[in-house]
């Protein structure tokens, strides 16, 4: 079916069964597809052909809330004076609170304490309360009034009856009863009172209990927007000016300027404004804050930047590539926001439970009231259990129990650079017990390396390297390359070479110094030049080889002269990630199209024991289902084309996200920095918000299952209820906000990743020492 899916801002909504109501009415429209989250207040739906936003919106305001289309992500630069400026919902919010508990406390204090009591004190308390019950509590009245018009009830509805009712009884006490009578006295209980006749008030009740839910719905909301904080500051982080190049001068203009192609001035300490390629100047940018990496990454003209990160070096004159919704920056914040709106299974269940028990806590409260004056305890202890029932029963803390711990590890994971796509995949890392690596960009570097110089005997290595970079410098062969980089970082400056030829899949020849030098197989140096291998030099290439690297062999002047390895080495942190793996009790293969020599040799290098090679890449999601076949719950990690099946194969993706956009689109996590220890964060973190999500759940369940039989058997003050009500919502946001301190894993390495530096690494000692921060 052909449509467009939309994203809208809802507003009114004040607990999950609002969401839940909002979301029945629009999936009831013909082709429509909905999801609405309490927690971001938003809806995500699919409007088909032949429907508009409009009439969604349309449906959506019908049901008695309000809701509009979100500012594109370019838009979202606020100045400073919007950026300073309250939240005026949360202002409002606290100045009703402020408000409401300075009437409040006179009210509790006298209705307590009986030798404070004075004559007529009770009409006092009246007018002190009064205000609270109506204005103080008019949001959660308003509310429920909306929702009744439209034939339904909510949370809302279970606070304003019940605040409504003790306000009510008091009036009823007050004016036709004896409780407005000079004289009357009254203390305070924890449990009801069963007492004859209309001799006791319950304004203490009204007063108090709007006091508690107004607070528990200002720590709520202002929890709600820290818990939102983390992709706020991550679609914060990009510059707001950049200097370019106009007509030959620099010109200083807001980033929303930008167009494809402008040549920016990025000077040490500035920001780079957009993602781009840098065409001029050498320098290390610093992308911690948007991948979590802490070391800089050395660049230079032709390599890739993004926009966000930090210039720590010299002056780059960079030129856009992407700007503004295409950027790097947006594509991560609409992931993060695509996975906050979504809903997990577990809190679909959650939003049925709250739908259907507002209904059910009516029915109790009744129940409750009814039995109650059955027994002939008196109309005071039937009343009070009632209310109390109807005030402690509302599931607030249900219906927030999990969308706040997605919206607060989703936005961790963010500023970690691990993008959750959606909420489903939490259920699919807790089930995960096998994880498949791809080897080439995923566990190596996938660039060659100069990893072992071994020269024969009176040889100097430092002209081995010299020399040898120097023919090799007219090759664009990558293990010519990886050479050339090596020599360059080893020995400074190569000199010019002379008369270079070529002969491809053999080796390079050319004059050096006055030496004809030869590099390459060392078949080709025997058959073609007569030269063949010392026994210590062929003892170096059997050895490299063994180890699966790639040996060529250098002559010059007619003799053997050493022997250059080169070889797609280890990330530095890729054993420490492996050792994770195994911790967190996942079982680690390594599968790739590589031969099987190299492939044992970076298995043994890494700790992986079970290596599978020589795959081809139509093959890699037979491996999976093969797997999964066999009971496995497969997670898969990789980075290129041909790993998108597998991804999707898997019952987790996991994307590296500098690998190409095929297989960041077939992930269902994305790892902004190509660091396999990243994804073990990736699943340590999901794991971790599966279970807060889970703890928020069995609180928010066991605390309405014990509270209600307590309040109907007439054993809670409908003040204490409503003092719990709202601190089990307070428990459920802070419980999640735990979330913020998560801590991906610190590796501590003395490696060197050769892509930052080309220098030549030998990784045979390449234990990583992991360390939790």
């Amino acid at each position: 079916m052909s449509g467009q899916q939309v994203d809208l801002l809802v507003s009114g909504m004040t607990c999950a069964s609002c969401a839940t109501r909002i979301e029945k009415k629009l999936n009831r429209m013909a082709g429509v597809e909905a999801t609405v989250n309490f927690a971001t207040e938003k809806a995500r739906i699919f409007v088909p052909e032949g429907t508009t936003v409009a009439d969604a919106i349309a449906t959506i305001e019908a049901t008695g809330y309000s809701a509009k289309l979100p500012r594109p992500v370019e838009q979202k630069e606020p100045d400073a004076d919007e950026a300073e400026a309250p939240d005026p919902e949360l202002q409002s919010l606290r100045n009703r609170l402020i408000i409401s508990t300075i009437l409040a406390v006179p009210v509790i204090v006298l209705s307590a304490i009986p030798p404070l009591q004075f004559i007529n004190w009770q009409w006092f308390a009246l007018m002190l309360a009064a205000p609270i019950a109506v204005w103080g509590a008019w949001l959660f009245h308003r509310a429920a009034w909306i929702n009744i018009r439209h034939g339904a009830t909510t949370m809302d509805t279970l606070i304003s009856v019940g605040v409504l009712a003790a306000f009510g009884w008091s009036l009823y006490a007050l004016f036709f009863g004896t409780a407005g009578d000079p004289g009357m006295t009254m203390g305070f209980e924890f449990t009801a009172r069963p007492k004859g006749g209309a001799a006791d008030i319950y304004l203490e009740v009204a007063a108090a209990v709007t006091v508690f839910l107004l607070a528990g719905r200002y720590f709520e909301a202002k929890a709600k927007r820290s818990s939102g904080a983390a992709l706020k500051a991550l679609l914060e982080l990009g510059a707001k000016e950049a200097t370019v190049m106009r007509d030959g001068e620099e010109v200083r203009i807001p980033t929303a300027s930008l167009e494809l192609g402008d040549l920016i001035i990025v000077r040490p300490g500035e920001k780079i404004a957009t993602d781009g390629e840098v065409v001029e100047g050498n320098s290390a940018v610093d992308a911690s804050m948007l991948t979590g990496e802490a070391v800089p990454v050395e660049v230079g003209p032709g390599d890739a930047v993004v926009g966000a990160t930090l210039n720590a070096g010299g002056r780059l004159v960079v030129r856009a590539t992407r700007i503004g919704a295409d950027t790097e920056l947006a594509q991560i914040g609409r992931l993060v926001e695509q996975a906050q709106t979504g809903k997990a299974d577990v809190q679909r269940l959650a939003d049925r439970v709250s739908s259907v028990f507002v209904p059910i806590v009516f029915a109790l409260a009744l129940g409750t009231l009814v039995v109650w004056l059955l027994l002939g305890v008196g109309p005071e202890l039937a009343f009070t259990a009632a209310v109390a029932t109807l005030i402690i029963a509302c599931p607030c803390a249900l219906g927030l129990a999990t969308p706040t711990a997605l919206l607060v590890g989703t936005g961790r994971g963010a500023q970690l650079g691990i993008l959750i796509k959606g909420p489903q995949v939490l259920e699919s890392t807790r089930r995960v017990d096998t994880i498949v690596l791809d080897k080439t960009g995923t566990v190596t570097t996938g660039r060659m390396t100069l990893a072992a110089v071994f020269p024969a005997t009176g040889v100097d290595e430092a002209q081995l390297l010299r020399l040898t970079g120097s023919a090799e410098d007219g090759s664009e062969h990558p293990i010519a390359a990886a050479i050339v980089a090596g020599a360059k970082a080893q020995v400074g400056a190569l000199p010019a070479a002379e008369s270079f030829t070529s002969e491809q899949g053999f080796g390079v020849q050319a004059l050096v110094e006055g030496h004809l030098v030869l590099v390459g197989r060392p078949r080709w140096l025997a058959e073609q030049w007569s030269i063949e291998l010392p026994a210590e030099l062929r003892t170096a290439l059997d050895a490299s080889e063994a180890q699966g690297r790639t040996a060529v062999a250098v002559a010059w002047d007619g003799q053997a002269r050493g022997i250059l390895a080169v070889s797609d080495v280890v990330k530095p942190t890729s054993r420490a990630a492996v050792a994770e793996f195994l911790r967190l009790g996942l079982r680690p293969i390594l599968l790739t199209g590589d031969n099987e020599i190299v492939a044992r040799a970076v298995g043994s290098e890494v700790g992986i024991t079970e290596v599978i090679a020589g795959v081809l890449p139509a093959e890699k999601a037979d491996v999976i289902l093969a797997l999964q076949k066999e009971g496995r719950v497969v997670a898969m990690v990789g980075d290129g084309v041909n790993d998108a099946v597998a991804l999707a194969s898997a019952d987790l993706g996991i994307a590296m996200g500098t690998g190409t956009d095929v297989a960041i689109e077939a992930g269902d996590l994305t790892l902004v920095r190509a660091d396999l220890i990243a994804a073990a964060d990736a699943i340590r973190l999901s794991r971790r918000t599966l279970t807060t999500i889970k703890a928020n759940l069995f609180w928010a369940f066991a605390y309405n299952v014990a509270a209600i039989p307590l309040a109907m058997s007439g054993l809670l003050n409908p003040l204490i209820a409503g003092g719990a009500m709202a601190l089990s919502s307070v428990f459920v946001v802070t419980n999640s906000l735990r979330l913020r301190g998560f801590r991906g894993l610190k590796v501590a390495t003395t490696l060197v990743e050769a892509g930052r530096t080309g220098a030549v690494a030998d990784h045979r000692g390449s234990d990583a020492r992991r360390s939790l921060s």
